[in-house]
């Protein structure tokens, strides 16, 4: 099956939008979450549990099965029942993509029950669009298709993630957050929810100290700084931040290490290539606003902040590191490391790209 087209912003949308339709009680007949991000599926599934019965009536009118438990004839036939005392009764099939016989669930989105909201969890991957099942679904209900964030583009959803808490936070307390938790976006919603509740009242404000005090991130050493080190060619802060990463190599695994960098000689890199087209070809060189969109960032200060250091790179080095570090990048996987550890992989690294 052809992977999906769909981007990791149009799951937010959509998510978004159902979330608010479900939050003003406009309720569809089906809901199929699906997708590879488990995030979206979750959150929709306990808001619909939450919100479309009373605490009362869902003792009898609603019910959560697991397709590794079930069939499709269960599920149909628990689908067909009339709610007990109440307008609605609600199925949530949780782990659908393990239900025996799940295309035959068609003989049920085709022309579903109006007296029953039937909630479909389908993870892992999308479920045959052209299959009658989710075409029934399409037709009578309402599709949530989550995609998985790209690593360029987690950083603009935590923020407003962040923001619609009521908060906000500075870009290197964003990227600490970023570097650390990756792209699992559960993990990063739960450990901003701890965050926000450890705050003293009444900040507004997420600092790099907020996030070390309350996360256990260091604020001086981490990937962030370390990029920061090795772009302003400062050699010793590099090695002592490399130092503390060996000594705690589960924390800071050189694979998002030798990421983080790849980002950011990659931003130097096409900068000075706009500004050589701009000195050799006549082309204007690009507002900050129309770099923020070629680097995916969010803000001016942060791209201020790149044309500066890149002025201090000739790009023949820059593409040189790069070819370095495509080069750690599959020993941080096993591949011709030498049983070299972690540690010892960055500071040969490190020192390679110093002495470039």
């Amino acid at each position: 099956m052809a992977k999906s087209a769909l981007k990791f912003k149009d799951s937010v949308a959509q998510y978004e939008r159902i979330a608010a339709e479900v939050a003003a009680r406009r309720f569809s007949g089906i809901y199929l979450l699906m997708g590879e991000e488990s995030y979206f599926i979750d959150a929709l599934s306990d808001q619909l549990a939450a919100t479309i019965l009373d605490e009362a009536a869902r003792a009898f009118n609603q019910i959560t099965v697991y397709g590794r438990d079930s069939e499709a004839g269960q599920v149909i036939n628990l689908c067909r029942q009339m709610p007990m005392m109440g307008q609605y009764q609600v199925v949530i099939l949780k782990e659908a993509q393990q239900l025996k016989g799940l295309d035959k669930l068609a003989l049920y989105t085709q022309k579903p029950s109006p007296t029953t909201i039937l909630v479909i969890c389908h993870k892992e991957k999308n479920a045959d669009k052209r299959s009658a099942f989710y075409k029934g679904c399409a037709a009578n209900g309402t599709v949530l298709e989550s995609v998985r964030p790209r690593d360029y583009e987690i950083a603009a959803w935590l923020q407003q993630f962040i923001r619609q808490k009521g908060f906000t936070i500075d870009p290197k307390a964003l990227s600490m957050l970023t570097d650390h938790l990756g792209t699992d976006i559960a993990k990063i919603s739960n450990e901003i929810r701890k965050l926000t509740v450890s705050l003293p009242e009444g900040t507004q404000r997420i600092t790099d100290a907020d996030i070390e005090a309350n996360i256990g991130i260091s604020k001086d050493f981490n990937n962030f700084e370390l990029c920061k080190a090795v772009v302003t060619r400062d050699m010793a802060r590099a090695l002592m931040i490399a130092e503390h990463f060996a000594r705690n190599p589960k924390d800071n695994p050189l694979l998002l290490t030798v990421m983080a960098l790849f980002g950011q000689f990659k931003e130097l890199f096409v900068v000075n290539y706009l500004r050589w087209l701009a000195r050799h070809k006549g082309r204007p060189f690009p507002p900050d606003t129309e770099l923020m969109r070629i680097l995916r960032k969010n803000n001016t200060f942060v791209i201020g902040e790149i044309k500066q250091n890149a002025a201090g790179w000739d790009n023949r080095k820059v593409f040189n590191i790069l070819g370095l570090l495509r080069e750690y990048d599959a020993k941080s996987k096993g591949l011709g490391a030498g049983g070299a550890s972690d540690g010892e992989l960055l500071r040969e690294l490190l020192l390679k790209i110093f002495l470039l």
